[in-house]
C-alpha cells in the first residue's frame, strides 16, 4: 500500500514538473519576442535605410557585375574603359549595368525589350541612363520609344543585340536569351569577353560555343551575386543599427564582387585540371 501511495506521488509530481516547465517555456518565449521586439524597433530610421532596406540595394545587381566584368578584364590584363558593351534589356538590372559601365568609362551602346534592340553608337549615357526609367516605369514593355527619343539610336524590331560587334557582351533580360546563334555572331565580330548578368542568360549550346572558341565567359550565379551582396550587407546595417552612405556600400560592394571574380576563376581553373 504504501508503495502506491509513493508511486502516485512521483507520478504527481513529474505531471507538476512537466507543466511548470510548459508555462516557464512560454514566459521565456513572450519576454524574448519583447526584447527581439524592442532590438528592431527604430521610430526614426537613419538616412538611407528605408524599412530595413539598405542605399544602392536597386542598383546592387548590375553594379555588382560590373565590378565582376571589370576584375575579370584585369585578370586578362586588360582595361574596361574605352570598351563598347551591348546590354540586353533594360529593366532595374540593364539599369544599373549601364550606369556602372559609364562611370567606370566603357560605353554601353545598347538596350532590348521584347520588341527589339536600339543601337545608339553615341551610347547609353546621360539623360538617356534617366530616359530608361521612364521607360520602365511606362508599364509598355517595349523600348522603341528610345530611338524616337533620341534620334541618333537606331530601332531593330524583332531581333537581338548580339549582332553588333563588341568587345563585351551582358545579357541583362531574361534566361536562355543569347542561344548558339548568338554567341556565333558575337564571336564572328570579335567579341572578347562574355558575361551573364540575367539568371542562366546563355543557353548550353552557347556556353560550349564560347568555351570552344576560347572566348572567356563567366556564369549568372557569380556576375550577378551583387544584388545577394548588398542583402548581406543589409543584415549588417540592420544588426548594428548603423547606415552607411553610397559611398561605403559601394565601396564594399567592389570588394566583394572582386574576391567573388577571383574565386570563380580560380574554381574553373581547378574544375578544368580535372
Amino acid at each position: 500500500m504504501a508503495s502506491r501511495v509513493l508511486r502516485v506521488k512521483v507520478i504527481q509530481t513529474h505531471r507538476k514538473s512537466n507543466s511548470y516547465s510548459y508555462k516557464y517555456i512560454i514566459i521565456l518565449m513572450e519576454k524574448s519576442a519583447l526584447q527581439i521586439a524592442r532590438a528592431a524597433y527604430q521610430p526614426k530610421l537613419p538616412a538611407g535605410l528605408r524599412a530595413g532596406g539598405s542605399i544602392l540595394r536597386p542598383e546592387a545587381t548590375g553594379y555588382g557585375a560590373l565590378y565582376f566584368v571589370k576584375q575579370m578584364l584585369a585578370d586578362y590584363g586588360e582595361h574596361i574603359e574605352g570598351k563598347t558593351i551591348a546590354i540586353s534589356g533594360f529593366g532595374n538590372v540593364a539599369w544599373g549595368a549601364v550606369k556602372k559601365a559609364t562611370e567606370l568609362g566603357a560605353k554601353v551602346i545598347t538596350l532590348s525589350g521584347p520588341d527589339g534592340y536600339v543601337y545608339d553608337p553615341a551610347g547609353v549615357n546621360g539623360e538617356k541612363i534617366d530616359y530608361m526609367l521612364a521607360l520602365r516605369m511606362s508599364g509598355d514593355d517595349i523600348v522603341a520609344p528610345y530611338a524616337e527619343r533620341f534620334p541618333e539610336a537606331t530601332f531593330y524590331a524583332g531581333k537581338k543585340p548580339w549582332i553588333q560587334p563588341v568587345d563585351i557582351a551582358l545579357p541583362c533580360a531574361t534566361q536562355n536569351e543569347l542561344n548558339e546563334a548568338d554567341a556565333a555572331a558575337l564571336c564572328k565580330n570579335g567579341v572578347k569577353f562574355v558575361a551573364e548578368v540575367s539568371n542562366m542568360g546563355c543557353t548550353a549550346e552557347a556556353i560550349d560555343y564560347f568555351h570552344a572558341h576560347h572566348t572567356p565567359f563567366a556564369p549568372g550565379k557569380a556576375v550577378n551575386s551583387g544584388g545577394v551582396a548588398t542583402s548581406g550587407l543589409e543584415m549588417t546595417q540592420n544588426a548594428m543599427h548603423i547606415s552607411w552612405n553610397a559611398e561605403e556600400v559601394d565601396l564594399r560592394l567592389h570588394s566583394i564582387m572582386a574576391t567573388c571574380t577571383t574565386q570563380q576563376e580560380s574554381t574553373e581553373r581547378r574544375l578544368t585540371i580535372c
